[in-house]
């Protein structure tokens, strides 16, 4: 069985990372919210495509569901 998963935020994130628990990847497709995405400084910023693809590596910060595990939350005020 095939099955593409429109995801968006936390709950998406969640519901991909499930799906790809239970089905071989080959028959998964995720598709990622970019209505969200902005420019800041220069630089492209994915707020769902990140909160997806770190869930799916495992590597999701899951104590607030921003950035990554490790992840320096401090840099971003320093720009502004």
């Amino acid at each position: 069985m095939k099955v593409v998963a429109l995801a968006g935020g936390v709950g998406g994130a969640k519901l991909a990372d499930g799906l790809a628990q239970v089905l071989p990847s080959e028959n998964l497709t995720i598709i990622v919210n970019t209505g969200d995405d902005f420019d800041h400084i220069g630089l492209r910023i994915c707020p769902d495509l990140d909160t997806v693809c770190y869930t799916l590596a495992g590597s999701g910060e899951s104590s607030h569901w921003l950035g990554k595990i490790g992840g320096d939350l401090e840099r971003v005020g320093e720009h502004g």
